[in-house]
């Protein structure tokens, strides 16, 4: 059952988006009050987050298969430059901490992550079945930072919730089943279609595969 969830993933959505329609995607974020930026590959992404946060930051990062192929998951947890909020959170007790954990989470400096889709008119799809992510990015986190494949550009938000269904749901299926043995679900989705507080989201726009 599983193989076959990963058989009907709908290749149309794993296609690199071309130049032109990179730009369109972000002037059109721009207008909607997301800064953009464009890198060529994985190693100017990588430098690219990195410059936009300085040392000792306090980081919440959403779960995101993107930064952990960057390898900027294992910088910020490891390296001891940043104040990286999820390895505090996961070595707190939830039965005793929720509290804590929660408010830790709920109003972090930076936030950062990835997303299923981004529309050529500018809107931003993110999907979660827990959720932990979706507060921050909409309005808790002081700053947000997206760091996107260039294959998850989509023409509108209807095919933005298609790929979501199509594409990122069955390949995060057999992901979350290879790490911990549990299916996914798009319990929730999050539409991002203007950001009101200048300065506040960035997007990576990358010109690779990355992510789902």
């Amino acid at each position: 059952m599983l193989q076959n969830s990963v058989m009907v993933a709908n290749n149309e959505f794993s296609q690199l988006a071309e130049d032109e329609q990179i730009k369109r995607t972000a002037k059109a974020l721009e207008a909607n009050g997301i800064h953009t930026l464009i890198a060529e590959n994985s190693k100017d992404a990588k430098r690219m987050f990195f410059e936009l946060i300085p040392e000792g930051a306090e980081i919440f990062l959403g779960a995101s298969v993107t930064l952990e192929k960057l390898g900027i998951k294992d910088e910020v947890d490891k390296s001891g430059r940043f104040d990286a909020l999820r390895p505090k959170m996961f070595a707190m007790n939830r039965e005793t901490q929720g509290r804590e954990i929660r408010k830790l989470g709920g109003a972090p400096d930076f936030a950062a992550g990835s997303v299923q889709a981004v529309t050529e008119d500018g809107h931003v799809l993110i999907a979660s079945k827990m959720g932990s992510q979706l507060g921050p990015y909409a309005s808790g986190a002081g700053q947000v930072i997206w760091v996107v494949g260039a294959q998850k550009i989509v023409k509108d938000l209807n095919e933005g919730l298609r790929r979501i269904e199509e594409y990122s749901r069955p390949l995060e299926e057999m992901h979350m089943q290879e790490l911990y043995k549990v299916g996914t679900e798009v319990n929730k989705i999050l539409i991002v279609n203007k950001e009101v507080r200048p300065g506040r989201t960035t997007m990576i726009i990358v010109k690779e595969q990355l992510g789902f």
